[in-house]
């Protein structure tokens, strides 16, 4: 069994490719179509029925997408791929170096006598707080998180990572600066936003075990995330990503314990980001299982 290939942009034959059968899988069309083209490796390879229609998945059995010997796919090249794990180390360690060197007051950005002024209460929070953020990210990327896509674009690295670090630069500048104010309502401001911030972490972090169990190791299964025994999980029942709802209360909550405009900033550019992301995965739930519940929203319970 032989099946064509052709350019998903061009519709250009680029070969052939045989020792198939109706048995094999996607990936297995990608395995041969590597022996034509060396330098493309599964993760770089994406395959469709047309030429804009949407990734076939590498599971899917040439038999039940009805392609037959003599039949046609169309190819796009992805590009240059990285791993998910080493994205998402690049763009946390990133933050969480980038602040702390701020904190330290380093004469070339503050001034030579910087690093001695006295710093207030709210700026030794708020480095901690930032710190716990970016470290407990980073150790949920090694142990925690499971990806159902092993690679992504490299380019995605340069493009996510000047977002992470720009924004822990700019937010962490002013907090750090000898001028800076602290919150005007003091201590209830304070610990009010520390509390806050700290009970919206456990939630994400709730959430995200929720989701590795969701999956077994080793597998892509896909299952409706719900409710466990876990009270922070419950937002499940409103939403379909609470691990985003919890991620921007605990940067809501992060402005209000610095009142610091730039943090509030950073704030919103992460909710359209994570509510883009969220809104998309609503989609797909929604598509992908019948009886997904249909009262949930994407990310903000009963609004959107």
């Amino acid at each position: 069994m032989e099946i064509e290939v052709l350019h998903a942009k061009s519709g250009k034959s680029l070969g052939k490719v045989t020792g198939l059968s109706p048995g094999s899988t996607i990936l297995d069309v990608k395995n041969e179509f590597r022996k034509l083209k060396k330098h493309l490796y599964p993760d770089r390879q994406s395959f469709r029925l047309e030429q804009k229609s949407k990734m076939l998945k590498d599971e899917a059995t040439l038999k039940a997408l009805n392609i037959t010997s003599g039949g046609k796919l169309y190819f796009k090249d992805l590009g240059p791929q990285v791993g998910w794990t080493t994205v998402f180390l690049t763009e946390y360690a990133g933050p969480l170096v980038i602040y702390l060197l701020f904190y330290i007051r380093p004469a070339i950005i503050y001034g030579a006598s910087a690093a001695s002024k006295p710093r207030a209460e709210a700026v030794n929070i708020a480095a901690a707080c930032w710190t716990f953020h970016y470290a407990k990210r980073l150790l949920e990327t090694v142990f925690v998180h499971r990806f159902s896509h092993a690679t992504m674009p490299i380019l995605n690295i340069c493009k996510n990572s000047s977002y992470y670090w720009g924004f822990a630069a700019f937010v962490a500048y002013f907090i750090n600066h000898p001028l800076y104010t602290p919150p005007s309502y003091g201590a209830i401001q304070l610990y009010g936003g520390l509390a806050a911030f700290i009970f919206n972490e456990l939630g994400n972090f709730s959430i995200h075990i929720a989701f590795r169990n969701l999956r077994p190791a080793g597998s892509k299964e896909r299952k409706i995330p719900k409710p466990t025994v876990n009270p922070f999980t419950w937002l499940f029942t409103w939403v379909s990503c609470p691990n985003y709802t919890y991620e921007v209360g605990a940067w809501i909550s992060f402005s209000v314990m610095t009142q610091c405009l730039p943090a509030l900033l950073f704030t919103a550019a992460g909710f359209y980001q994570m509510t883009v992301w969220a809104m998309g995965k609503h989609r797909n739930y929604k598509r992908e299982f019948k009886d997904y519940p249909r009262g949930r929203k994407p990310i903000i319970p009963f609004l959107l």
